[in-house]
């Protein structure tokens, strides 16, 4: 039985969902935050980082959200799978996969009626991608799924039309990476 509890401490102001499991490990995951959204013709897309910490393994939890009336295109992640990081700084910062295959499940909402396809996978940082992360803003982000490669445009604010929320992702590694340090 696992317990969740939210946590905000307060010299950094770091907030924490942490899974507590029955053999008594604990793991400690930020909050997911939006790096991407897409809202166009009654379809929406939405792309969610969060960092966990795991027996001291920091992890990158990547999670794509689409829906709509239509289907939404199926995405997967492998073995193969990458996430590019293009930093201000012009560096590319590489992570890589630690899932096995995973496609996008589909549910139905009713309410809105739309079907909805999330795909959750987690990322490994290769070493030294830590300081650069920390130091430089993010400018681009780009996705080897396991049938093709998606670029997403990282902007310096997003106001999101669907969270009614203002975001900073090209911030998030330099806000956040502390959190699991």
């Amino acid at each position: 039985m696992g317990l969740t509890l939210t946590l905000s401490a307060q010299e950094d102001e770091c907030k924490y969902t942490v899974t507590d499991k029955e053999d008594g490990q604990e793991i400690k995951t930020t909050r997911e935050y939006l790096m991407h959204e897409k809202v166009f013709a009654g379809n929406s897309q939405f792309v969610f980082f969060s960092l966990s910490n795991t027996q001291g393994v920091p992890v990158l939890n990547f999670q794509l959200l689409a829906k709509g009336k239509d289907f939404p295109k199926v995405q997967c992640i492998d073995k193969a799978s990458r996430i590019f990081i293009q930093l201000a700084n012009g560096k590319i910062v590489t992570l890589i996969s630690a899932s096995e295959e995973v496609c996008g499940s589909l549910m139905y909402d009713s309410n809105e009626q739309n079907n909805i396809r999330v795909l959750t996978g987690s990322f490994l940082f290769t070493k030294n991608s830590f300081e650069d992360l920390d130091k430089s803003a993010i400018s681009f982000i780009r996705v080897k799924y396991a049938t093709e490669t998606i670029d997403y445009n990282i902007k310096k604010e997003l106001q999101s039309e669907s969270m009614g929320q203002k975001y900073y992702p090209e911030q998030y590694f330099i806000n956040t990476l502390k959190c699991i340090q």
